[in-house]
């Protein structure tokens, strides 16, 4: 079940440039505008108080002490207190509250992103290395974290004390103003040249980010340190990733150190602005000039210094939201991505389903490109309760057929059904409860063996994963374990033997209870001994029910109801077992073959 709400807007017209990714940018925000408006009034509250305090020091050293009135002395100085303290209550509620936001837009596009990757078909994840989509939601999303947490709200903090700051400077001394602000254009072009130059490293440093995070985790699961080790490529393994943490060490170096000089120059011209100050306010009263009051000039320097820290940090947010342009546009590359198998406006939903699976004239392409299609042309019909074994040599197509009966891939050409619905119709909910899936490659979670198989059945009892575990001939073994049903089964399931992962997974298979299966080579790695056992549970898993077997071994499929045989994507001959060995054809042929192997020394 997918989330129920989640903040993602879909791209616009000319979405890759800058202005249209800061408004799509702005729009995760909008669910949280309410909160939004309260911090921009704490950040208003705050540039005021901090505001005050100079003027407050101003009739401190103009008047109050001149004129020797203690009382006014004490009620400015309290003042400046008061201004000190409701800044700092301020500064507080607003960070809590902005953090917050930002941790909400967080959690909204890590959702958003796994939930479009949930629904993109299998063809994207046989193109894509596992590390590569990690990385984009570990390190991608990672990195814009303090943007959204904290950067928006700096931004709108800091932009609010310049103005305020600067509103005040213009009270008091207009001419002192512009001499502060003479230089402030120079330093937007830096900063702005600065961000750009930001922004390129960003995108080059999470391409390296995601790199390195694909080689982790190629190299370091269960099957990668097991490769590593009987090839003897364990140092050859460690160079690469050394390699890769090379230039990871580069490109870091860069972003850290861009823009770094031009920086730290306005750092250093703004420290030495009160020294101008006094220059040019001496200068005015030398040149006969307006006078410009003790108090006057120390609250302007106050000012002009409090200035100094939100201009600055606002040159640098500039830049920071400049670079984390890059990681957004790295995260809208995924929410963007087409979704080629999508549910329809208005799917069927079958309440009750008998199995009734048929292929009318179905062709199938993995690319659109390729000269010959994988399907051509096959009509098959499996009747409710009944068995379909398919067979042929490799690359003529089975598994690929197996594939479009639960909807993993969609047909280019005729259609699949489902009890006379077109598969590409259904709800994904009505495709889940009807079509199980079985295949070769067994998929376990690192966790209990119950956990494992509750994943089909979250809500199933101990009695029920116990009567599925003896259905699928595992029962016995995984009550002599130690934890029984409680045991970890390791990383991919390493923890058991081939046989025991399939006949897990068929225990899995059987409390989901789907009315049509589909079994592709569930058997072909495993040996003659634990493929009897396999077959057994298989037997038991496909009584009642419309069974699709993409057979490998074909001894395993000799009682099927029909058998056809694929070559080159199409079918070539269909039949039963003895039929077709009469007919002395391809089936025949595959046969003899099958039998050679098995009478070959050491099979």
């Amino acid at each position: 079940m997918r989330p129920a709400a989640i903040t993602w807007t879909p791209p616009e017209p000319g979405a890759d440039q800058p202005p249209a990714q800061v408004r799509r940018i702005l729009r995760l925000f909008r669910p949280y505008r309410g909160r939004l408006a309260l911090v921009a009034l704490l950040v208003g509250a705050a540039s005021l108080t901090t505001v005050a305090s100079p003027f407050l020091l101003r009739e401190i050293l103009d008047t109050a002490i001149p004129e020797g009135r203690t009382g006014l002395l004490a009620a400015l100085a309290l003042g400046m207190i008061l201004a000190a303290v409701l800044g700092g209550v301020f500064g507080v509620l607003q960070t809590l509250i902005s953090t917050t936001v930002g941790q909400r837009v967080m959690h909204d596009l890590r959702t958003a992103v796994y939930d479009r990757l949930q629904r993109m078909s299998l063809a994207f994840y046989t193109r894509t290395r596992t590390g590569e989509v990690q990385s984009r939601i570990a390190n991608d999303i990672g990195g814009m974290q303090s943007t959204v947490t904290s950067t928006a709200t700096s931004l709108v903090s800091n932009l609010t004390a310049v103005v305020a700051t600067v509103a005040a400077m213009v009270a008091l001394d207009w001419r002192l103003t512009l001499v502060s602000l003479a230089l402030l254009p120079v330093f937007v072009w830096i900063s702005r040249r600065v961000g750009r130059e930001r922004q390129r490293i960003t995108t080059e440093r999470q391409r390296q980010l995601a790199a390195m995070a694909a080689t982790v985790t190629e190299s370091l699961s269960v099957s990668g340190i097991l490769l590593g080790r009987t090839m003897g490529r364990a140092d050859s393994l460690t160079e690469t990733f050394a390699r890769e943490s090379e230039r990871l060490v580069g490109l870091e170096v860069r972003s850290s150190m861009a823009g770094r000089w031009r920086m730290a120059t306005i750092g250093i011209v703004m420290a030495a602005m009160p020294a101008l100050i006094y220059w040019a306010a001496g200068l005015t009263l030398q040149g006969g000039g307006p006078s410009i009051s003790l108090g006057t000039l120390v609250a302007f320097v106050s000012l002009q210094q409090g200035l100094f820290r939100p201009a600055v940090s606002l040159l640098s947010t500039g830049v920071d939201l400049q670079t984390s342009l890059a990681l957004f546009r790295r995260i809208f590359e995924y929410l963007d991505l087409p979704v080629d198998i999508a549910e329809p406006a208005r799917p069927v939903r079958l309440a009750e389903i008998r199995g009734d699976v048929r292929f009318e004239s179905v062709g199938f392409r993995y690319d659109p490109a390729q000269p010959r299609p994988t399907l051509d042309g096959v009509d098959i019909t499996v009747p409710a309760g009944r068995g379909l074994a398919v067979v042929g040599p490799t690359g003529s197509g089975k598994s690929t057929l197996g594939h479009l009966v639960p909807r993993l891939y969609d047909v280019t050409e005729g259609r699949v059904t489902l009890d006379g619905v077109d598969v590409r119709e259904l709800d994904f909910d009505t495709l889940a409860r009807a079509i199980g899936v079985v295949s070769q490659e067994t998929y376990l979670f690192h966790a209990s063996v119950a956990d494992n198989l509750r994943f089909a059945k979250p809500d199933a009892t101990d009695e029920e994963l116990a009567a599925a575990a003896r259905t699928a001939q595992i029962h016995d073994h995984i009550a002599s374990l130690p934890q029984g049903y409680d045991t970890l089964v390791g990383e991919r399931g390493h923890r058991f033997s081939g046989g025991e992962k399939q006949r897990l997974a068929l225990a899995r298979t059987i409390l989901r209870d789907p009315p049509v299966l589909v079994l592709d080579e569930a058997t072909s790695a495993l040996d003659t001994y634990t493929e009897q056992a396999v077959q057994r549970a298989i037997d038991a898993l496909s009584a009642g029910r419309t069974t699709i077997t993409i057979a490998h071994r074909l001894s395993t499929i000799r009682d099927a109801d029909e058998i056809v045989v694929l070559e080159s994507g199409r079918v070539v001959e269909r039949g039963g077992h003895r039929e077709l060995l009469a007919r002395d054809g391809r089936y025949a042929a595959l046969v003899r073959g099958d039998a050679r192997v098995a009478a070959a020394p050491g099979s």
